[in-house]
């Protein structure tokens, strides 16, 4: 539950804009890179201060500013109050329980979305929030942690290749919400195979295990869902937007982008059907698994009744000098065995008329 709600308390009675960090600390000590690039140039660097991001605002080129670590708040404040980003805007930053969500300003556009991941070690989706603000020739992105899905961009922009050096900070901006939507992908192939591999097994062998598994991964298809849904909002208000700082080249991106985010959508909404069937599945194998005991049950206890029967006949201990109603069997020096095999051949017949009948 800790993923879908988080401790926001200490944020309650605040004023507007208090930029407080809301979420769990993830690193110990907050990471600053610097690429900066044009058609011809590049360079990249980690710098140890905030103030040496300033530098490259009234620079030409693009410059792409990534901070990882968002607890603390002394760098959010200092490099938003440089570049003119609203306090409010620094107050999502620094709340990770943010919707994902899009505004536009006169000189930058905020971006908040969710990156995800899978964590092998505990068998779950997690996520973390990024946030975005652009403007004409910068972008700065915002990380709780060190580690993402930017990798290939970054590799791009070393090696020069395709049009990302050619292009400007909106571009940069759209590869990167690319990458985290091409992302997605790959969670939900995992979660497929985890699905598809649990429906075999339900039908096999079901057990209170493996519900258990089925709750996970229905937990996990909300959260992805919850964390998904709102971006087609996001990426719909970017293809609208008359903003100067989003060129009509880069719309051309968003429109495809648009359609791999209604793509995951509506994958996540296929997966979230099959778990909903996994649990009929798992309540309809339980409940063959219970007729076939029962019905084991009812064969043994309906053989057993005339056995009873015969049973209960000679053991009635009647002394047959006494009664008046003779039974030749209590006599008979081969009585007992008699009782014994009529015994077998009812049990044998009822057998063989169960087996005709196809009972078991």
């Amino acid at each position: 539950m800790s993923k879908f709600i988080k401790k926001a308390a200490k944020t309650i009675g605040q004023a507007p804009g208090s930029i407080i960090y809301v979420g769990e600390k993830k690193i110990e000590k907050p990471r600053i890179s610097i690429i900066d690039y044009d058609e011809k140039n590049f360079q990249e660097k980690e710098v140890k201060n905030v103030e040496e991001c300033f530098p490259f605002k009234e620079s030409p080129t693009i410059t792409w500013i990534n901070i990882d670590g968002l607890h603390d708040t002394d760098i959010i404040s200092k490099i938003g109050n440089y570049f003119g980003i609203h306090h409010l805007i620094l107050e999502d930053i620094a709340n990770t329980s943010q919707r994902p969500k899009f505004e536009e300003s006169g000189k930058y556009i905020f971006v908040v979305l969710n990156m995800l991941y899978f964590d092998e070690k505990d068998n779950e989706t997690k996520a973390e929030q990024v946030s975005l603000v652009f403007g004409t020739n910068f972008v700065i992105s915002f990380q709780e942690q060190e580690g993402d899905v930017f990798n290939p961009i970054r590799a791009r922009i070393r090696d020069n290749k395709g049009r990302i050096r050619k292009s400007g900070a909106d571009y940069l901006a759209y590869a990167l919400v690319d990458a985290v939507v091409d992302n997605y992908f790959i969670i939900l192939e995992k979660l497929g195979e985890q699905i598809a591999n649990m429906e075999d097994e339900l039908v096999a062998n079901p057990s209170t295990e493996k519900l258990q598994t089925i709750q996970n991964l229905k937990r996990d298809i909300i959260f992805l869902r919850k964390s998904v849904w709102p971006l087609r909002e996001i990426i719909s208000g970017l293809q609208r937007t008359e903003s100067d700082l989003l060129q009509d080249s880069t719309t051309v991106y968003m429109r495809d982008l648009y359609d791999h985010t209604i793509q995951v959508i509506d994958t996540i909404e296929s997966l979230r059907d099959m778990v909903s069937g996994m649990l009929d599945i798992y309540m309809s194998s339980i409940s063959n698994k219970m007729n076939e005991v029962m019905k084991v049950l009812t064969i043994i206890a309906t053989i057993f009744i005339p056995l009873t029967f015969v049973a209960g006949i000679y053991g009635m201990n009647f002394d047959p000098s006494v009664s008046k109603l003779n039974m030749p069997e209590l006599t008979w020096p081969f009585g007992y065995i008699f009782a014994w095999v009529v015994m077998f051949f009812v049990t044998l017949a009822m057998v063989i008329y169960f087996k005709r009948k196809r009972w078991f």
